[in-house]
């Protein structure tokens, strides 16, 4: 399975992610899209970034009754994406929904994955704040297995439960991880991370970096060694 460092483009604005990327003149990195930059800029961010060559995750975290998802996604799937996310909280039969609406009539689709718990949760705040009274482990791998029912690809999780995820779903069930952080960066809001090379010994799939890379001094080569430490790492484990 190709693992991959994916750059969290949250930027506000089209030219501010053209201006950004436009210092990778050797690299076309794969991107994310989140809600920040899709609100303000529309499909057509996305329609830019795929003429320019980039693979794309859309990162909206669709969440809603099953019909409305279904709905979204449908949209979505006119857009040449190639992988896009719900909350697995939003249920079985919401994720089915979803698969279905991103499914086009010839059978193709980008890959869906189902957010579990966001990487700035942490366990006392999930148990205090969503009176969820379980161990973060356990209701990781819950959704993970609930993503898998659904037909999913995979999650998004921390790079802390990426192992158990593995273990309980197989090794083809995608674990996408944000909460990346070099050794001597700063965490900032994220609560549970881990750097480049401890995901992939974790057995992320793909890491989502953000900050990190994109408020670096060079952010070319803070992306180089992102890639470097993900994918050596994982080359020496795998």
């Amino acid at each position: 399975m190709a693992k991959d460092v994916i750059i969290a483009c949250d930027f506000s604005s089209a030219k501010d992610t053209f201006d950004f990327l436009d210092k990778f003149q050797d690299e076309k990195p794969f991107v994310k899209i989140g809600m920040e930059l899709f609100y303000a800029e529309g499909p057509e961010i996305v329609r830019e970034l795929k003429r320019m060559g980039h693979k794309i995750f859309l990162d909206l975290k669709i969440h809603d009754i099953p019909n409305t998802a279904k709905k979204t996604m449908s949209v979505l799937s006119g857009l040449d994406i190639d992988m896009t996310n719900v909350h697995a909280a939003g249920t079985v039969n919401m994720m089915k929904a979803a698969l279905e609406g991103l499914t086009r009539p010839d059978g193709t689709r980008p890959l869906l994955i189902a957010v579990t718990q966001l990487t700035s949760t942490d366990e006392e705040t999930m148990k205090k704040d969503l009176l969820i009274d379980k161990t973060m482990e356990v209701v990781v791998t819950h959704y993970a297995m609930n993503a898998e029912r659904a037909g999913l690809d995979g999650v998004v999780c921390s790079p802390k439960e990426a192992s158990y995820v593995h273990d309980l779903c197989g090794d083809s069930f995608l674990t996408v991880t944000p909460g990346v952080r070099f050794a001597d960066g700063d965490t900032g809001d994220q609560k549970r991370v881990m750097t480049p090379a401890e995901a992939a010994k974790n057995g992320s799939d793909y890491i989502v970096v953000g900050r990190p890379i994109t408020e670096a001094a060079d952010p070319v080569a803070a992306y180089r060694r992102c890639v470097r430490e993900f994918l050596n790492q994982g080359e020496s484990n795998g």
